[in-house]
Formats: structure tokens, sequence, C-alpha cells
């Protein structure tokens, strides 16, 4: 964590003091993406099989009723807070449409269409486009498989699950052995993107838009460190350990702009916080499709920014509205850089707010994307030690078993190390 700490304060300083001349920094980041990206699918995919077969049909639809309304509630939460804060700073005061400004909508899909869209026509073509909805689904009915297929009363399809699994468990340890060298670069990586990305973004509009970035950093802020605390509290958890156990991920996330690329560093966070396999394998993932809270106080901001510009005042029952489009537009955004431009595009254009307004933003998304993939990661985190938390009241995860396990992890040749 200190090397990582040490990248991200030199590429500050670095970007403040060369400008347009760090993005020869650039290959740098972009190698880290790119490794951290070649190991994600798998990451997503192999954690998520384990998970499913340690367990079985009636834990995880256990598991599945208690993260499910944490997602909507948390992130109906990151909406409301977001408007609450925009009505307070009014963030579009002063400010114009762009005269350029030239943004087709994207259609938003139906609820419909989105459960349709989980299941892939091609499942090759799914995991090459990264189609994050579709890989969750199609590795959830794998692991299923295998798992009926290990409890089966013929030896014989016993025999070929216990086969599939262990092929795959062993696949798992692979990935993260690469997962433990990728880590290693962490530091260099991180310098890279630093570097670059406060090298070449406008100064003048960074200014031009400072009450809005202003506004959206501090409402994750608050996200992070007043409202996810509250939800902590209420099952109990430690909350300063907490975030003491996460601040590798966090950082991760938000030098990254990549909830997708930090999955890796999330899993290995949460085995820190003791968050037993069963829980994180199966709920950070599904997180990274169902549950976007800094996207979705981006929306909330957003539109306000956007009514303001526009000189509208919005009704109670016209914010009521916005909440709900909102949820849905942040549920089933894929955690990749860009996609809350896309999310407000739909939302602007569902609230009957001109699009065009978006283009105002982009020139400063790659600041925007840091602190809201932050907050993002963190409800993930926040999400599954609840879960975990829950399932350790019920009895359903049993702490002797589950501090064994985790020392049998700590002495094994695949177990990660922990930077320092």
């Amino acid at each position: 964590m200190a090397k990582m700490t040490t990248g991200f304060v030199l590429g500050i300083v670095v970007g403040v003091l060369l400008g347009p001349k760090s993005s020869v920094f650039y290959p740098l980041g972009k190698l880290f993406l790119n490794l951290l990206q070649m190991i994600v699918i798998p990451l997503v995919i192999l954690p998520l099989i384990v998970a499913v077969n340690h367990s079985n049909p009636k834990e995880l639809g256990r598991i599945g009723i208690k993260i499910f309304p944490f997602y909507f509630i948390s992130t109906a939460v990151a909406v409301v807070l977001g408007i609450i804060l925009a009505k307070w700073t009014h963030p579009g005061v002063g400010l114009t449409l762009p005269n350029s400004a030239n943004i087709t909508a994207p259609d938003s899909p139906s609820f419909i269409n989105t459960l349709l869209n989980m299941v892939p026509t091609n499942i090759f073509q799914a995991l090459s486009a990264g189609d994050l909805l579709a890989i969750v689904f199609i590795t959830i009915v794998g692991g299923l498989s295998i798992l009926f297929l290990r409890h089966s009363q013929d030896p014989k399809q016993r025999q070929s699950g216990d086969l599939l699994f262990n092929v795959l468990q062993a696949c798992n340890d692979v990935v993260t052995k690469i997962l433990a060298g990728v880590l290693l670069y962490a530091p260099i990586g991180v310098f890279g993107i630093t570097a670059n990305t406060f090298g070449t973004q406008g100064i003048d509009m960074v200014i031009v838009l400072s009450k809005f970035i202003g506004t959206s950093y501090l409402g994750v802020i608050l996200l992070i460190f007043l409202i996810f605390p509250i939800f902590l509290k209420l099952f109990g958890v430690k909350v300063i350990q907490f975030y003491k156990d996460i601040k590798e991920a966090m950082l991760t996330a938000f030098v990254t702009s990549s909830s997708i690329g930090t999955l890796p560093v999330s899993l290995r966070c949460a085995e820190k916080n003791g968050i037993s396999d069963k829980v994180s394998r199966l709920t950070l993932p599904l997180g990274l499709a169902f549950n976007l809270n800094g996207t979705a106080l981006r929306f909330g901001v957003a539109v306000i920014f956007a009514s303001e510009i526009v000189g509208i005042s919005l009704s109670v029952p016209e914010l009521a509205t916005i909440v709900i489009i909102s949820t849905l537009a942040a549920v089933g955004t894929a955690g990749v850089p860009g996609a809350g431009l896309i999310g407000m595009s739909i939302v602007f254009s569902q609230a009957n707010l001109p699009i065009e307004i978006v283009a105002l933003t982009a020139g400063v998304n790659v600041i925007l994307d840091m602190i809201f993939t932050c907050g993002n990661v963190v409800g993930d985190l926040v999400g599954a030690k609840i879960v975990d938390q829950s399932e350790r009241r019920a009895g359903a995860i049993d702490i002797d078993d589950d501090a064994i396990a985790h020392i049998d992890n700590e002495a094994s040749p695949n177990h990660l190390p922990r930077s320092s």
C-alpha cells in the first residue's frame, strides 16, 4: 500500500510540473490497465464458480436475498444524496450549453430487455465483449451445473463434477499466481496513470466545472465515510478496521477508474478483512454488474446540474421519478471507465433534459470517474461485509472453520502476498 501511495503522489507531482508532456508516462499506466483487464474475466468466472460449489442452492438463495436489497437501497440513497448536495451547491448556475455539443442519446433498455440480454446467444461473444451481466449468468449456471453433478446419485456424474471442479480450482490458483505478479508492478502503473491524468487535463475546464467536480467529490466522500459507516454499524462492523483493510482497493479504484480492474485487489482486501470466501467470491463479481453507488450519485448531481443550466425547477414528484430512473440506470451499468457518460445520457433523455449537457462534463470525465469508481468499489465491499456479518450471526459461517481456512491460506504457497 505504501508503494502504491508513493506512486500516486509522485504521479501528481510529475503531472503538475510537466503538464501535457507527462503523457510520455502513459504507456506505463496503460500496461498496468492491460494486465488487469487480461485477468479480470477469469477472476470473475473462476472465483464465482468456486464460491457456488462451496455453497448449496439454499445458501446461494439466502445470500442473494440479502445482497440485492442492499444494492437497490444503497443505490437509491446515493442518488438522493447527490440531489440534496446539488440543490445546496447549485453547480450549474451561471453555465450555458456548449455550442458544439453533439451527442446521440443511447436507447434506454427496458427491464424485460435487460433480463433477456442476460442470456447470451453466443457465449464466446459475451466473453470477448466483456458483457458482465451475461458473464455472471453463464458462470452461475455453469457453477450450479457442476454443483449438481458433484451431488448426483450417479457415480459417473459425481466423478465428472469433481474432475471439472478440481480443474477449475487449479485454474483459479494459476490466475491467483498471475495476479500476484501483476500487483508487483502496480506502483509503477499507478504512477503512469496519475502523471498522465493530472498532466493532460485542461485546467481551464476544471475551473469552469469546479462546482460540479467539488459537489461530486463531496458526495462520494459523504457516501463512503458517513452513509456506509451507518450501514456497517447497524450490523456491528468495526468501521475503522474495515476501512484500514480496504484502503488498497480504494486507491486502486481511484487511480484506475475501473471497478472491473479493481476486482483482484477487492478480493484480496475482502480476505484481509475476514470476509468469508463463499461471500466475497459471490457478491463482489455480482456487485460489478448490479451495484454502482458512486455512478448513481453522479446521476443525482448531474440532473440538478442540467436543470439549473436550462433554468427549470424540478418538482418533488419529478425528483422521485428521477431517483427511480437513476437507480435502474445504475443497475447493470458495466464497471468500466466512461460508462457514466452513457448512463447520464439515458437518465437525461428519460427526464426530458438536453443530453447535450453531457458533452459539457466530458472534458473532466477522467477526474470524475476516479471518485465515482471509488464509491462503486467501496459499496461492493460494504455489501459483502454486511452479508458476511449477517451469515455469521445466523450461524451459516462457522467462525472457527473460517479462521482455520484463513490460516491455511496464509501458509499456502498460492496465497497472495500483501503489498506493504
